[in-house]
């Protein structure tokens, strides 16, 4: 079917919810733009009187530029989708839009049947009501379409979630939907932060900055980085940057080197984490921060408290700012659903003998972890017990804690050991290999899917 027998048929079907005939073209067509856009979209039709007659009209340039100033001089701007000559009338196509409700010069309108209808206060209202209801992640970012998506980002949070399913882009479109990223043809902002080639051409906020600082204040940077990519790459970046400034020992047990930093990796983790799923991605101008100094690690992000959440309420209950984004984390094992994170930090920062973490709550989220200032690279001096004189004390209870919860539940994964147990995934981890070591322990199977069977000792 030709463009000009499609608006032949819609002529003879008439006007309805998505279309609307106009005899010629004046600037009054703002009030159909708005309605279309606070609705579910529509055709405007221009040549064809209100009988279905066509009259002609002529797309000049000139009405072009108008029609387009017209959409931007909305509250907020609206991008017409196609303006179009076809035979003897003048297309204009509107998409619903997606940061409702949208007015014009003279107020607010919408669809109704075959009416453009000036909305009443109460109408506005319900529509602002749900739209603060649904949160920037879930918004549709516009003009973002499936060709700005990079494959080789799917395929890296595949590999991090652990999945063998072969994306391409035959199947991303249906793919993206069981994320809950894609619906309708259009890709929402948490789909844009994990998946976009070029996030900041979109969203251009979405970055984060490492520093680390010379002594206790903000003043003399010796190291920074900028990280404008995907929140999958910022989470390892910031990472990696707390492992080159942070100090870090090494030990061996049973021939396996560990490295043990001076404030424990997993609770920085998941402080990053944490700043990464809570972010409010609204607030423009501002940034996730990891600021390093001499005494202490900021980890901070924009937004307070999550509306919901009382301050009494912090660390017992978890309200998700963004639980499309806190979904794919959780696929990729980096974070809980249960929203432990909080008490995980503060466990892990008393085992360690660390002060527990610090939490302020304003316009801005911000986790501090104080660093030990007996803290040393060299040796433990002689004749002072180390750490590992201290964990050979305590190996016996913990390995025995490990084959009991084991022998209730085979399939217990080392995440669910370090949380039962109350000890790190690398402690779990030494564990574990000191009893397969030994013969006591076998793993059947891979890691995911697979479960540990109890064989000797």
């Amino acid at each position: 079917m030709t463009e000009s027998e499609r608006i032949e048929m819609l002529i003879k079907e008439g006007e309805g919810l998505t279309v609307e005939f106009k005899e010629r073209y004046t600037p009054r067509i703002d009030r159909d733009i708005v309605a279309f856009a606070n609705s579910k979209g529509g055709l405007l039709l221009l040549g064809v009187d209100d009988r279905g007659k066509v009259v002609d009209e002529k797309l000049t340039n000139k009405m072009k530029a108008e029609i387009n100033d017209i959409a931007r001089n909305c509250d907020p701007s609206i991008q017409i989708k196609k303006i179009k000559q076809a035979g003897r009338v003048v297309i204009i196509e509107v998409s619903e839009g997606a940061e409702k409700p949208y007015s014009s010069s003279s107020g607010y309108y919408r669809r109704l049947d075959a009416v453009t209808q000036k909305m009443t206060q109460r109408e506005v209202r319900s529509i602002f009501r749900e739209t603060d209801d649904r949160s920037f992640e879930d918004l549709t970012c516009r003009n973002l379409t499936l060709k700005d998506i990079s494959l080789k980002r799917v395929k890296a949070f595949l590999q991090e979630a652990d999945m063998s399913y072969k994306i391409s882009k035959a199947n991303l479109s249906s793919f993206l939907t069981s994320l809950n990223i894609y619906r309708k043809g259009k890709i929402n902002n948490a789909g844009t932060l994990m998946f976009a080639f070029n996030i900041g051409k979109f969203i251009p906020h979405s970055e984060s900055i490492f520093a680390a600082f010379k002594g206790t204040e903000r003043i003399n940077i010796y190291d920074r980085n900028d990280v404008r990519a995907d929140l999958l790459t910022q989470f390892t970046e910031a990472v990696g940057f707390l492992k080159k400034h942070l100090n870090v020992r090494s030990e061996i047990r049973d021939f396996d080197r560990f490295d043990i930093y001076e404030i424990p990796l997993d609770a920085l983790r998941e402080a990053v984490v944490n700043a990464i799923v809570h972010r409010n991605y609204a607030i423009k101008g501002t940034s996730i921060y990891v600021r390093i100094f001499d005494d202490r690690v900021e980890i901070e992000n924009p937004g307070g408290l999550v509306e919901g959440m009382a301050k009494r309420d912090f660390g017992k209950s978890s309200v998700r700012r963004n639980p499309i984004i806190a979904d794919l984390f959780h696929r990729m094992d980096k974070v809980e659903r249960m929203g432990t994170g909080i008490n995980r930090m503060r466990t892990l920062m008393i085992e360690a003998g660390l002060k527990e973490p610090v939490f302020e709550m304003d316009s801005f989220f911000r986790a501090i972890f104080y660093r030990d200032p007996r803290y040393s690279l060299k040796a433990d001096e002689a004749g002072k017990k180390g750490p590992e004189e201290t964990t050979q004390k305590t190996t016996q209870k913990t390995t025995q804690k490990i084959i009991e919860a084991i022998a209730k539940k085979a399939d217990i994964t080392q995440k669910e050991l370090a949380v039962l147990i109350g000890i790190t995934e690398d402690g779990v981890k030494y564990h574990i290999t000191r009893l397969k070591r030994k013969g006591i322990l076998k793993r059947i199977g891979p890691d995911k899917g697979g479960y540990w069977e109890i064989v000797g000792g």
